[in-house]
């Protein structure tokens, strides 16, 4: 090989190789919508603990996200906001039982647009007329659905609301809709509701059968499996907690 053709090969080969750990020190984590705005906050965090490592986060509803992850898109950590979802995934062993540790909790509430002159104070409330139209996440794969229909199945009003509801591909949507005034309410999580204060009012909070409980999980399977156990320990350390906590969530 000549001399030229050697350097240039070389140089391939370095920058492949360069490219290659770049790649790999790719860290993937699915979370459910709700947990946008506290992860875009933790991922910094533990990038500085971790040189070399950059977080790439995927938001959106925790059942779309294991349909992802299912099909062989890239992930290491999963974070769900149902304990359903994250049992889907154990059954389907893409997670380890002894991995999935819940991390936080959050509470269900129901709110109006911030110009809206009327408030509900029950979910009877939500039966009337003046409440035309209501954001709820779909309850087949989006968890804060899924409580809402387990309330209003409850209190026998699933039948009176599901045809006012209009559906949301996850909780930011919902909440969305409220924020434009294109629905009279909607339910979603506390926390969403707190970062659009300005645009949404809560009416009252909603008291669920079972309480809110988001878990989380390294994936084995993952590209990058041994980064994602450290994020997922990560998420419990006092920094984490702190930016949890700031966005409203609760200790699980």
């Amino acid at each position: 090989m000549k001399k030229p053709s050697l350097i240039r090969y070389l140089a391939f080969v370095l920058a492949y190789g360069l490219a290659m750990a770049s790649h790999a020190a790719d860290l993937t984590v699915s979370a459910a919508a709700s947990l946008t705005n506290a992860l875009r906050e933790i991922a910094p965090l533990f990038e500085a603990a971790n040189p070399g490592t950059k977080v790439q986060l995927n938001f959106a509803a925790s059942g779309a996200l294991l349909q992802q992850i299912a099909k062989g898109a890239p992930a290491d950590v999963f974070a769900s906001a149902d304990q359903e979802t994250m049992d889907q995934a154990q059954a389907q062993a893409l997670v380890k039982p002894a991995q999935r540790r819940d991390f936080v909790s959050n509470a269900l509430v129901v709110i109006v647009p911030a110009t809206s002159s009327r408030l509900p104070a029950t979910v009877n409330d939500l039966t009337q007329p003046a409440y035309a139209r209501i954001a709820i996440g779909q309850p087949a794969s989006v968890p804060v659905g899924r409580y809402t229909k387990s309330v209003l199945e409850g209190a026998n009003l699933w039948g009176a609301i599901e045809p006012k509801m209009i559906g949301a591909t996850n909780v930011r949507q919902a909440l969305d809709y409220v924020a434009r005034g294109e629905v009279e309410a909607g339910f979603v999580y506390a926390t969403d509701a707190a970062i659009m204060a300005d645009k949404v009012k809560v009416a009252f909070k909603v008291p669920t059968p079972k309480p809110i409980l988001y878990p989380v999980a390294p994936l084995p399977g993952g590209p990058n499996a041994a980064q994602g156990k450290k994020f997922v320990d990560f998420l419990f350390t006092p920094a984490a907690q702190a930016v949890l906590a700031k966005y409203g969530f609760g200790k699980p």
